[in-house]
């Protein structure tokens, strides 16, 4: 990064922190406007005439400086990206990939890999956390560690509460077909 843009970058964020947050007139007032800002054109508008004391309007003086327009922070131009071949056309000298927030876990680990092993800067997020955490999401994943998972907290709970599987009344298979054809007669009376 030159010393030029860097100053530029620095120009940008105190320009962008005095920025005022322009809001639409009379939004406040009204619940169906939105936030955007709108120009305000009414003849007898309060904000169109601005003066002092007013809110001021959006203008050119609160632009960044044309040559870091669209930057990183960093200093490099970001690319969205949504692949592994979106990945193979970024320059690492100047340009650094953001990855689309609608790519998928699988397809976004694959693409964190791939940019790790080609040494290209990720702008949005942390690559070794974030692999780390999508990894040990998808070994949890697993049908079988879930189902077991799930068994063990049952009877984690169970036991809390002072009950165990085996002190749980076994019922014969008469008693059994008995309870549920009771179970069967209360819905059909019920529905009726």
């Amino acid at each position: 990064m030159t010393q030029q843009i860097s100053t530029l970058l620095e120009l940008r964020t105190r320009i962008k922190y005095k920025k005022p947050e322009f809001i639409r007139q009379d939004n406040p007032k009204r619940m169906k406007l939105n936030d955007k800002w709108r120009k305000p054109k009414g003849i007898h508008s309060k904000i169109r005439h601005s003066f002092k004391g007013r809110r001021k309007m959006p203008s050119p003086g609160y632009k960044s400086p044309r040559k870091v327009k669209c930057l990183h922070n960093s200093g490099l131009k970001m690319i969205v990206v949504q692949s592994v071949d979106d990945l193979l056309n970024i320059k690492k000298e100047n340009e650094g990939a953001v990855i689309s927030k609608n790519v998928g876990m699988k397809k976004r680990l694959k693409i964190l890999k791939k940019a790790k092993e080609l040494d290209v800067n990720i702008l949005n997020l942390n690559v070794d956390e974030y692999i780390g955490k999508i990894e040990s999401f998808m070994s949890l994943k697993k049908k079988k560690d879930l189902k077991e998972s799930r068994k063990e907290d049952i009877r984690e709970k169970g036991k809390e509460k002072g009950i165990d599987e085996k002190e749980k009344p076994q019922l014969s298979e008469e008693e059994r077909k008995e309870s549920e054809k009771a179970e069967k007669d209360k819905v059909l009376i019920k529905k009726v």
